[in-house]
């Protein structure tokens, strides 16, 4: 991992907030480059971006589909870091405890990506379909 390389001795709490940006922007970065479902997430993102800016969408369309967009983001962000944290507890090893975690915050992605998809269906069916007739 990323961090595991650069910041294994650190210890106490970042001293700027340039520090907890670097440090942020390499979390987020790890999740990308390790993640197979966050690469779905941004390719969705950016099908549902194109799409909005195609169909022009008003600002409150626009205000649903982002919060729609980095719910997904975030909550996928957050399974990722439960999902490494029960891994170093566990050795990677099973446990009935750690699956019931892993399960729940997939859970959490799910629904997540369950709401996302009717808000845009909500937004974008309704348009889609004025270019068919």
């Amino acid at each position: 991992m990323i961090m595991d390389l650069r910041d294994r001795k650190q210890t106490r709490k970042n001293k700027s907030f340039l520090e907890s940006l670097k440090h942020a922007l390499a979390g987020l970065l790890t999740v990308l480059k390790e993640e197979r479902n966050m690469k779905y997430h941004l390719l969705l993102t950016a099908l549902s971006v194109m799409m909005s800016l195609f169909f022009n969408i008003s600002r409150i369309e626009w205000l649903f589909v982002l919060v729609s967009i980095f719910m997904v983001l975030i909550t996928e962000t957050i399974n990722t870091a439960f999902e490494t944290v029960v891994d170093l507890v566990t050795n990677h090893e099973y446990a009935l405890l750690a699956k019931k975690v892993k399960d729940m915050a997939a859970g959490a992605v799910f629904l997540s990506a369950i709401l996302a998809s009717l808000i845009g269906a909500i937004i974008f069916i309704p348009k889609i379909w004025q270019l068919i007739i």
